[in-house]
């Protein structure tokens, strides 16, 4: 019986010796593996027969056994390693090095993205810190700790998405400030880039979900000076124009401004663009008012502090002469390859 598995082991040498040396690809070596020594090749089968020789008989098979097996897979290694050098030489003769080199595609950042990272890193320098909130919000976070009375338009339903848990998207990034006084004491200087959701019938300048970098500041004695410097600094250094702040409300602020950049057409001349005000109104900003300090557990007479939030699609717009805010999200390669 061992004279019977010796001969076949010696059989499957010589015949993968004869297949390896015939082979073109590594397909084929891989075959002759399987075939030989796969769950259903011959050397599992002969492995399975050793039980039923007589034991004087056992360890001299098992010698035969172990050696053939080793053989055979020093043959497939070498015959593996020979055809893949062979290839690389074989691909090495085929190029011809002479030939200009071809310019790998790159991929380009969004208009929006490359807005909200140039914001964030203009506001680093001036020292603030990035912060971010989930966009699954509560209402306390969301609309009772900004101050705003449940009377609010924008609570209505009509406005906002709202879950059945009575959660909801987040209308505004300002939820993060809260959560960030709510587990943090005073000094505060953080600003929060994300994505914000309402339930806007989409046009030209409106769309159910857009992207704002709100910022905080919380110290003692910040006034609303403290605040223009801010914004007047970032509008010069974003798009080299000017501020102006405008009285307004909002329900978080006391007192509350909206502000404007000086129109990048015309340079505060007037045009159609800014219908000849010299203007483009950005969004709204004001001082923390005192009942959203108290809502977080500071005390308004010892703190006090500003904050403001910017529409990145709003700044995209207008820094890249965009007409329409829907042409930002419809991903037309030809449109974003501008950019």
């Amino acid at each position: 019986m061992s004279n019977w598995i010796t001969e076949k082991i010696d059989a499957a040498l010589l015949d993968a010796k004869n297949r390896l040396a015939a082979a073109t690809a590594e397909t084929e070596v891989e075959q002759l593996k399987i075939s030989i020594l796969g769950r259903n090749g011959l050397f599992p089968a002969l492995s399975k027969e050793m039980k039923n020789l007589p034991s004087e008989e056992r360890r001299a098979a098992g010698v035969a056994f172990n050696n053939g097996r080793q053989r055979l897979q020093e043959m497939i290694e070498s015959a593996l390693s020979l055809l893949r050098s062979s290839t690389s030489v074989d691909q090495t003769k085929t190029i011809d090095l002479t030939l200009p080199g071809r310019r790998p595609k790159v991929g380009r950042k969004h208009p929006v993205t490359q807005v909200r990272d140039d914001a964030i890193a203009i506001f680093r320098r001036m020292g603030f810190v990035v912060a971010k909130g989930p966009e699954i919000e509560t209402v306390h976070h969301n609309f009772d700790a900004l101050n705003t009375p449940e009377d609010h338009p924008s609570r209505d339903r009509g406005d906002t998405f709202y879950f059945a848990d009575g959660r909801l998207l987040r209308t505004q990034t300002s939820p993060v400030q809260i959560r960030i006084m709510e587990n943090q004491q005073p000094p505060i200087r953080i600003v929060a880039p994300g994505r914000c959701y309402r339930r806007d019938t989409p046009d030209a300048t409106h769309s159910m979900n857009f992207h704002q970098i709100e910022g905080l500041y919380i110290n003692k004695n910040v006034s609303l000076a403290d605040l223009k410097s801010v914004l007047q600094a970032f509008a010069r250094e974003l798009m080299n124009v000017d501020i102006r702040l405008r009285p307004h409300f909002f329900p978080f602020t006391e007192p509350s401004v909206e502000y404007d950049f000086s129109c990048v057409m015309c340079r505060g001349k007037g045009c159609p663009v800014c219908k000849h005000s010299g203007w483009l109104e950005i969004a709204g900003a004001g001082m923390v008012d005192p009942n959203v300090l108290q809502n977080v557990g500071y005390d308004p007479e010892i703190w006090s502090g500003y904050a403001f939030g910017i529409g990145i699609e709003r700044l995209a717009m207008i820094r890249y002469r965009i007409n329409d805010i829907r042409l930002l999200y419809e991903n037309d390669v030809r449109f974003l390859e501008q950019f």
